[in-house]
């Protein structure tokens, strides 16, 4: 049985953030907390605590041994994009695009 967990509207974004976890997807639950300790990105510890939040998940609310489980799938979407100005010289100004993103973790049962 899948159990999933989701963290939305987080400040980083999404190519960024599916750099790391495509290194976790299909592993147990146990080698993707190891691989997410040692990456050192800023996405690894927004998806940590994702993955934590699902394992979480799983023990409570259906019971499952947290010893069996494997990362199913790692789901980065693009969430809204906040649009700031940087002012430029002589009048001008730079648009900056601060991304958002939602991230979603499906563990499941070996």
């Amino acid at each position: 049985m899948e159990v999933k967990a989701t963290a939305k509207y987080m400040r980083i974004s999404a190519q960024k953030t599916r750099l790391v976890a495509k290194n976790i997807s299909g592993k147990t639950v146990e080698d993707a907390i190891n691989i997410l300790k040692f990456t050192p990105k800023k996405a690894a510890k927004i998806i940590s605590t994702v993955l934590d939040s699902a394992i979480a998940n799983a023990e409570a609310n259906t019971g499952l041994d947290v010893d069996n489980l494997f990362v199913k799938s790692v789901l980065i979407n693009e969430g809204p994009t906040l649009k700031r100005i940087q002012p430029r010289a002589m009048g001008r100004a730079y648009r900056i695009l601060k991304r958002t993103s939602h991230i979603t973790v499906i563990v499941d049962e070996l």
